[in-house]
């Protein structure tokens, strides 16, 4: 049996049991996705496994189910084409925590960071799929998250961290910048040459 398998067991015998977030991902055999698989059970098979999102009494990390029926379930729709536009308007990093895809991740350095797409409006309260309402977001912190819309930093701030930040790092963002936008940096050289 795989981790979906073992964590849909596990929450049939303990209807009406809060499960915590340490007792899933054994039960799903340790596996980083163990969350993936969580949702899967909601999105793809239809349970309403509850959240702290659903019910103000569960804490974050808690889960529960109270009914072992199914209800009907959300299609999963989400095309390779919008995951890629996705994934490069948003660097590649993850929209909570900053987290770069394949680098160490900040809060676990033993794993490297991957990036899954999340609905900043859950489609169980009527969000889309359409990329304006997706956003990368990593494991870790999709672990926790759900229906979570974050405040998108400014210029200006972004800016005044630049200038606080070294020397060398403010050159890796230019690096960075330049790849992201070769077209537009060669128009912007051009132009100052002028």
């Amino acid at each position: 049996m795989g981790a979906r398998d073992n964590l849909r067991a596990h929450f049939l015998m303990n209807i009406g049991k809060v499960m915590d977030s340490n007792e899933l991902r054994e039960i799903a055999g340790g596996i980083t996705e163990w969350a993936r698989r969580v949702r899967e059970l909601r999105t793809e098979e239809g349970y309403q496994i509850l959240t702290h999102n659903d019910r103000d009494e569960l804490k974050p990390g808690q889960y529960l189910l109270l009914d072992p029926a199914p209800k009907p379930a959300f299609e999963r729709a989400i095309s390779k084409e919008t995951r890629a536009i996705v994934l490069d308007r948003n660097g590649f990093t993850c929209q909570m925590c900053g987290a770069v895809a394949g680098e160490p991740h900040p809060e676990d350095p033993s794993r490297r960071t991957r990036l899954h797409i999340g609905h900043m409006i859950d489609k169980s309260v009527g969000g889309s799929d359409e990329p304006s309402n997706l956003r990368a977001i990593c494991s870790i912190c999709n672990e926790g998250a759900s229906n979570v819309t974050l405040q998108r930093p400014m210029a200006d701030k972004l800016l005044i961290q630049i200038r606080r930040a070294p020397s060398d790092a403010q050159l890796e963002v230019l690096k960075w910048l330049i790849s992201k936008f070769p077209r537009q940096s060669s128009e912007f050289v051009a132009s100052s040459q002028k």
